[in-house]
């Protein structure tokens, strides 16, 4: 695929759930030779934002930001953040986590320098550390 940001090609790597997917739409029709539908990213961050709130995701989440200088807090239900940009930074935490090497999770996401996944990095990191802690306080009892 050619990427919309960078408009760089990007090999894309399929899983045994991916292949299924799209086996599921390999008879269908889609415009412009698609092999999947398609809707735009604001539809599928409101149908994301309405799946998280039918499951319940209503724990209260604070947002800090700066406007003129002046800092601002502002409280939302959690399924009100999720979107898609959500998923990937799940996504990328969760392979860095799994112990996937950070360059083949950057091909994969599209990342083209080292300094753009650093933070995902910081957070595998400590992601690991904290479960060696539980490792140890399980060995512990």
């Amino acid at each position: 695929m050619t990427t919309q940001k960078t408009n760089d090609r990007l090999p894309i790597d399929l899983n045994s759930f991916a292949l299924e997917i799209l086996d599921k739409y390999k008879d269908e029709k889609f415009p412009e030779g698609l092999a999947l539908p398609v809707i735009s990213n604001q539809k599928m961050n409101h149908y994301l934002k309405d799946l998280g709130e039918l499951c319940g995701f209503n724990n209260p989440i604070t947002r800090v930001c700066y406007r003129g200088g002046e800092r601002v807090e502002e409280t939302f239900p959690k399924y009100a953040l999720i979107g898609t940009h959500a998923g990937r930074r799940t996504f990328i935490c969760f392979a860095l986590s799994s112990g996937i090497p950070p360059q083949v999770v950057m091909k994969w996401t599209g990342h083209s320098d080292y300094k753009a996944m650093k933070p995902y990095i910081d957070i595998a990191e400590k992601t690991k550390a904290n479960a060696m802690n539980l490792f140890e306080m399980e060995l512990k009892k």
